[in-house]
């Protein structure tokens, strides 16, 4: 079997080139990190449980006509996606207000905002990815106008379906944040969802009592972080109803 050439690693993922050009496949690992990498762990299944969910919202936003990467799922582990640009941006929506929003603004966490917020930060690990705005983007070229135009459609699109998604199985969207790409066939461009959408990139809250079910488990040391992400996985039938939190195998002697 070829030895697959590795594109890039990252802190929750490897990109592999794909089968076909204008291919990758993305491969989830089970590192968990959170203050810019300062905390950092190796969690069993995480990775199993990110690739299945992300591979849930993005063919059911392919389906309502909001343009993904994700062609299909490869195995456990894997799925293929189609190569693209992406814009050096994390695009944040926030229903409510949680996380570095809450501390900026001193507004107490769970406060529901009243309308979707989109923030922009530039995806740099050594800056710690800084809040930027449009006039950032458009200065340094990273966007231009019209990809800001579409990027913000695409995101309150996205914080639509995802929303009502979650409310029906009982969870607060509270925040998400997702990756933009450009797809080039010729010199027509159009822009796509990319990287992935799992718990490790939302704030989900359980609607009757408060609890995270999201990469804040880790951050803030609220428990297993499989089992939550197990949890969500389950309401939304990912996972059978009666599925345990994948455990690391044990050897027999």
């Amino acid at each position: 079997m070829a030895r697959r050439k590795k594109i890039y690693e990252g802190k929750a993922k490897i990109l592999y080139e794909g089968p076909e050009p204008g291919t990758i496949v993305q491969y989830f690992k089970d590192d968990a990190t959170a203050f810019n990498a300062e905390k950092r762990d190796v969690i069993d299944g995480k990775g199993v449980l990110n690739n299945r969910l992300s591979e849930f919202f993005m063919v059911g936003l392919n389906s309502i006509g909001v343009p993904t990467h994700f062609l299909k799922r490869l195995n456990m582990r894997e799925q293929l996606v189609r190569s693209c640009e992406i814009i050096p941006l994390e695009v944040i929506v926030r229903n409510f207000a949680a996380g570095t929003m809450a501390k900026r603004l001193g507004i107490e966490e769970g406060t529901p905002l009243p309308r979707p917020i989109v923030e922009y930060c530039y995806k740099d690990d050594k800056l710690g990815d800084p809040l930027v705005t449009e006039e950032h983007i458009a200065a340094f070229g990273w966007a231009s106008q019209q990809d800001m135009d579409d990027i913000l459609s695409l995101a309150l699109r996205v914080n639509d379906f995802m929303s009502g998604l979650m409310y029906g199985v009982g969870i607060k969207l509270v925040d998400f944040k997702i990756e933009i790409g450009r797809v080039y066939d010729g010199d027509y461009q159009r822009l796509v969802v990319a990287d992935e959408i799992s718990p490790d990139s939302c704030r989900l809250w359980d609607i009757e009592t408060g609890r995270k079910l999201d990469k804040d488990v880790f951050r803030r040391d609220l428990g297993n972080l499989t089992d939550a992400y197990t949890e969500v996985a389950r309401r939304l039938g990912v996972m059978p109803a009666n599925a345990t939190p994948m455990e690391k195998p044990k050897l027999i002697n």
